[in-house]
């Protein structure tokens, strides 16, 4: 199933908040990403009718085995593509941007060939 980008950022943001804070709130997840409650209640009801995530009896939100997953692999793509542009010389702020658009776009063939190389040339530097 293909996400845009917009959930692939609420899954991650639910991912940051469920290891920073332990739960995950409506409201957490509209702070954190500056976004309006309403806004915020539509796209929890999108996700939970893809089963990418589940409300308990407290309405604290959790990430499905599939959500969890994605939610990851968006983390990662964005953690990795970060640091290869700090690497080169990007200002981490900018970096951090780039990061976040390019992670929704690129393949993952494109994404793993970068991660392949770009640790190799960590390794030839050690």
């Amino acid at each position: 199933m293909i996400l845009h980008e917009s959930e692939e950022n609420y899954l991650e943001a639910i991912y940051l908040l469920n290891k920073e804070k332990g739960y995950v709130r409506a409201i957490d997840i509209a702070n954190y990403l500056d976004y309006s409650k309403p806004s915020v209640s539509v796209a929890i009801k999108n996700l939970k009718e893809k089963d990418y995530i589940v409300l308990d009896d407290n309405s604290m939100i959790s990430l499905t085995p599939l959500g969890l997953d994605k939610a990851e692999s968006v983390y990662e793509r964005h953690e990795v593509l970060s640091n290869i542009l700090i690497s080169i010389g990007v200002s981490k702020e900018q970096a951090i941007n780039d990061a976040c658009r390019i992670e929704h776009i690129i393949s993952q063939e494109t994404f793993d060939k970068i991660k392949t190389y770009f640790n190799k040339s960590l390794d030839t530097k050690k």
